[in-house]
């Protein structure tokens, strides 16, 4: 069938080549009318001072945990070997004051924390910033209209600005987006690394507490009750945390107050010059001292800042405000008094090695030091809850962006969104802890593995901070410099440091980040080649239409849900399954479920509805939007959902023919506040060849009323409501005859002249993380007697 189509264009008629794509571009344009309805205004939520307090309150239990637990190995970390001159304890002191005030407190609680993703912290709530304000995104799904949703918050710079210049020096070349995205996925494998680390160290020093009151004690058994501990702790994580989450913050409160409280003791009873350490002099001599073994203490020194990322990463279900509040008035001070008391201690101590590697118990006063024993523990335990959630919640923002392979995701609270629990993940991290635990048996080496993970972190977030505070926040170029300028130095050092003990357990973090980012890397170029591979192999829209309302084939009774990654034309698996089948059913609709890079999409935005086609070929197109932290839930009913949206699309589409005084039928999107100036085609001329529609500039093309009824008396409202009804009727009726859900079961192949490091990636690592990881029909929650699988592969 010829489809002969006029398209006014300066009043000229487009033929042959041109004219077709012309008709492509105004069948087939994304949804700008559809989701302009939806925008609303979003607003900060802001608290009263009482409910700040007890968020400051609760966010003692979630985000300063791991931070608080650093105590208990620092000091034997920093001198494993023992201390020979007790002025090293009051410089070592001096190093951790310092580190403490210029990292957690100065750089991550009072500008890190700012650059929130809408209260989302972590690596990708920075990547999902700096992909809203530049194009760096790897796989190009996102258009202009996904700009119009509450949440897709953005600034905007003058073309001749500095940030302007980043800004088209990013997108300029495809290897600057690459090289962000690996920054981004090595600090999100190094968080990973740390969800495993922090539970081993954090575990272990509380379990090795038992062995200071008997020395005689054999090693072995601290380790087993730390395994046994770390069993205990993952087995759990399946009740989530908002079960046990109340128990959290009373816990963390009383240890705080007791380190605290024992550092006061210690300060009064030992030696009150050590507040001398508060002079940075002391870090001068220091070095002077010890040199290039002064310099290597860093890597112990390091660990006093250990959980700043999980801080950070934490973030999601308290206000910046209240993290800055239990931080400076409960976290940072205690931390303080309880290294100043432990140095105090160690100042008159020295000479005994022992006391040296067990300085936190030793320093502990007899009387209350099995209760505090009790206390530690616990304490370690919630510390290691607050990384394993940040590694749950970090590889859900990967699995969104599509950087993670598909796996099971449970959300385990109603009232929090970002509290889940991914079973595999969970079980993997459990062995990797319980293998580092009882393959090193000693804090030492766990630190210097440790200390490795945290500095790769920081470092990579201070890059893209620094490219968040020229393109997001727009800072004056003097005011980044300064910033970037002096965390490179301070981290720098570290790193410089922590380099030194690769060879001691320093690679442990490496090799473990190094597994995730070949797993992460190569799903996420499998997933930008099989997204390319729709892209260039869809259907011409003008070659569908070409087939006429039944699409050369038999139209059976039902509803077809034809997913594709594509929000706009016709996929290449459509033509594929229709090629060799002799039959579709009588409503089709292409799904397309995409990401977006923003932390949620509100329920009433979600679904955005559009026609493909006149309305006799029953093709509808449905974009479902989720931001990363928004989960594919049973209980949501997705097909439901989109019947929904679908019936209110077919209703608001009639309802503004209705209200046309004309005798055309158009679509307004869904915006029905909107004038029909402007929405119709050129004075509604009809294609010569087929006489009964014209397209109009929006999505669809709509049919249009003879000139030979003119005359009728039924009113164009009459029809337009009794089109609503009979199309209603007829989807409702094709739903009941039944629903089948298309999938595409792509195959991914390496080209034969294709070098051999891309065969091995795509043809065996790809494969088999597509093999292993969940089909898209477990995430939808499709029933397999609904469900039809479409073969098809390519070669890239």
């Amino acid at each position: 069938m010829d489809l002969g189509v006029e398209i006014g264009e300066d009043n000229d008629t487009i033929t042959n080549k041109g004219s077709m794509w012309a008709l492509d571009q105004k069948l087939d344009q994304p949804m700008d009318e559809e989701a302009g309805r939806l925008r609303t205004m979003y607003r900060e939520k802001k608290f009263s001072s009482l409910l700040l307090l007890r968020f400051a309150f609760q966010s003692l239990g979630v985000v300063f945990g791991d931070l608080g637990t650093s105590p208990l190995y620092v000091f034997y970390n920093t001198f494993p070997h023992g201390i020979s001159d007790p002025e090293d304890v009051v410089g070592a002191l001096s190093l951790i004051i310092y580190s403490l005030t210029l990292i957690p407190l100065i750089k991550y609680v009072f500008v890190v924390c700012r650059a929130n993703d809408n209260g989302q912290g972590g690596t990708f709530a920075l990547y999902s910033l700096l992909c809203r304000h530049a194009k760096v995104k790897t796989i190009p799904n996102q258009h202009r209209t996904d700009e119009e949703l509450t949440t897709y918050s953005r600034s905007t710079f003058h073309e001749q600005s500095y940030a302007a210049k980043t800004k088209k020096w990013l997108e300029g070349h495809a290897s600057r987006k690459n090289t962000l995205l690996l920054l981004v996925l090595v600090g999100t494998c190094m968080v990973i690394g740390d969800g495993i680390l922090t539970p081993a160290i954090s575990v272990l020093s509380a379990a090795g507490g038992i062995k200071v009151n008997s020395p005689k004690m054999d090693s072995d058994y601290v380790i087993l009750v730390a395994v046994v501990i770390l069993v205990g702790l993952f087995s759990m994580q399946h009740y989530g945390t908002d079960k046990v989450g109340w128990l959290f913050a009373p816990i963390v409160l009383l240890w705080f107050l007791l380190i605290g409280g024992i550092g006061i003791f210690n300060i009064w009873k030992y030696d009150s010059s050590v507040l001398r350490a508060f002079s940075p002099v002391y870090i001068y001599r220091y070095f002077k001292r010890n040199g290039r073994d002064g310099w290597t203490s860093l890597g112990g020194i390091m660990l006093s800042i250990t959980g700043t990322e999980a801080l950070f990463a934490d973030l999601a279900h308290f206000p910046v405000s209240a993290v800055q509040i239990a931080f400076t008035t409960v976290v940072f001070p205690c931390l303080l008094l309880a290294y100043t008391g432990q140095a105090a201690f160690l100042v008159v101590h020295h000479d005994s090695f022992e006391t040296v590697t067990q300085a936190f118990y030793r320093s502990i006063p007899d009387k209350i030091y099995w209760p505090v024993f009790v206390v530690a523990t616990l304490a370690a335990i919630v510390a290691s809850q607050a990384t394993i959630s940040a590694t749950f919640s970090i590889i859900k923002q990967a699995l969104a962006l599509g950087c993670f392979p598909r796996v099971k995701v449970v959300h385990t609270s109603k009232k929090f969104l970002g509290q889940i629990y991914i079973p595999d993940i969970n079980w993997i991290l459990m062995i990797l802890c319980i293998a580092v635990t009882a393959g090193f048996k000693n804090q030492s080496q766990i630190g210097n593995a440790y200390g490795t993970a945290v500095v790769v972190v920081m470092l990579a977030t201070t890059l893209l901070m620094t490219l968040i505070m020229i393109l997001v926040w727009r800072c004056h170029w003097i005011l980044v410099v300064i910033f970037t300028s002096l965390s490179l130095v301070v981290e720098c050092t570290y790193f410089s440091a922590v380099l030194f003990k690769v060879d001691q357990g320093g690679w442990v973090p490496l090799v473990i980040a190094a597994a995730f980012l070949l797993i992460m890397y190569v799903w996420h170029y499998g997933s930008v080649k099989r997204y390319e591979f729709e892209m260039h192999s869809k259907v011409s829209m003008a070659w569908l239409l070409g087939l006429g309302p039944s699409l050369g084939l038999v139209r059976v009774p039902g509803v077809g849900l034809v997913y594709t990654e594509l929000a706009s034309g016709v996929p290449h698996i459509f033509s594929h399954f229709i090629t060799n089948l002799p039959a579709i059913h009588s409503v089709v609709v292409f799904v397309c479920v995409k990401y977006l890079p923003v932390y949620t999409v509100p329920e009433e935005e979600r679904f955005l509805v559009k026609r493909i086609g006149p309305k006799n070929f029953h093709m509808f197109r449905c974009v479902a939007r989720y931001g990363y932290k928004d989960l594919h839930r049973k209980d949501d009913d997705f097909e439901k959902k989109l019947f929904d949206n679908l019936f209110m699309f077919v209703r608001l589409e009639a309802m503004m023919e209705g209200c046309s005084d004309s005798d055309e039928y158009s679509l307004y999107g869904q915006q029905t506040e909107k004038s029909r100036e402007g929405l119709l085609n050129n004075n509604g001329n009809t294609s010569p060849s087929t006489g009964d529609f014209t397209m109009s500039t929006v999505d669809s093309i709509v049919p249009v009323r003879s000139p030979l009824h003119a005359n009728n008396t039924v009113t164009s409202s009459q029809m337009s409501n009794q089109t609503e009804v009979d199309e209603l009727e007829f989807i409702n009726n094709c739903r009941d005859a039944g629903v089948v859900h298309i999938l595409g079961n792509t195959v991914v192949r390496a080209r034969r002249d294709s070098r051999f490091y891309k065969k091995i990636a795509v043809d065996y690592i790809y494969a088999f993380l597509r093999k292993v990881c969940r089909e898209h029909s477990v995430i939808f929650n499709i029933p397999h007697e609904s469900l039809l699988n479409v073969g098809q592969i390519f070669y890239v």
